[in-house]
């Protein structure tokens, strides 16, 4: 039994969704699990719970924020046979043309935060998703009713209060689309134990060009730009 995921095999479906919030993890459960879903660890507040979406296996575990938190869960989850992570999140938008609620779905991660090149022993590594998620995952947005999608290469940071302002500009102009804290580790995790996984974010924070120009979504736009995300990436994990 692994440490932090009190857990056996079978605990957990062989698809999980990882969002960073324990909150949110109950939130899917209760809004988009059928009926008759169980809790399947609470170890330091991680909630995890395990039951069915449109009756196929799903499971959605608690990541915590930043990289050395999730690979213990990936990590964990891993252990436990299960085989695709989605990572359902919200991130920082960088590039032109995107507006707060807006999806992005990250096709690699450059690894910022160290966690993820002291795993792989990789100092250059940007691990990737798994494509045909991607793939669906885009479609599925397409067609739904809240903002537009953004397919492309984010950055995983290991600073949320990021001092060095210039960090952002550099990275919006290398077309880096959005920066967040998990999904670099989520890639090398899943690509080192031959797991297909995706990260989706929501866009609740715009980046700007100067020292503290930043915007964030309101509570509702966020909520209806996240409920959004997640039931795509519940479509993804049972795909």
């Amino acid at each position: 039994m692994p440490i932090h995921l009190r857990a056996e095999p079978g605990d957990y479906a062989p698809n999980v969704l990882c969002p960073g919030d324990p909150i949110r993890a109950r939130y899917i459960a209760d809004t988009f699990f059928d009926s008759g879903y169980r809790q399947v660890n609470e170890v330091r507040g991680m909630l995890g719970f395990t039951g069915t979406f449109e009756g196929k296996p799903i499971s959605v575990q608690t990541t915590g924020m930043g990289a050395p938190s999730a690979g213990i869960v990936f990590e964990e989850l891993a252990q436990l046979g299960v085989q695709r992570l989605v990572r359902v999140g919200t991130c920082g938008g960088l590039a032109e043309g995107m507006a707060m609620g807006d999806t992005v779905i990250a096709l690699s991660a450059a690894a910022e935060d160290h966690s993820p090149r002291q795993l792989s022993k990789m100092d250059c590594i940007a691990p990737t998703a798994t494509f045909h998620l991607a793939e669906t995952a885009a479609r599925l947005t397409r067609e739904g009713q809240m903002g537009q999608v953004h397919v492309g290469s984010i950055v995983t940071s290991g600073v949320f209060y990021e001092p060095t302002w210039d960090n952002f500009t550099m990275w919006k102009g290398l077309g880096i689309l959005a920066v967040e804290m998990e999904a670099a580790m989520m890639y090398t995790v899943a690509a080192m134990k031959k797991m297909e996984a995706l990260a989706l974010m929501t866009v609740s924070d715009m980046i700007g060009e100067e020292s503290g120009d930043a915007v964030r979504i309101s509570d509702d736009e966020l909520k209806r730009g996240v409920d959004q995300m997640m039931e795509i990436g519940c479509r993804v994990a049972v795909s």
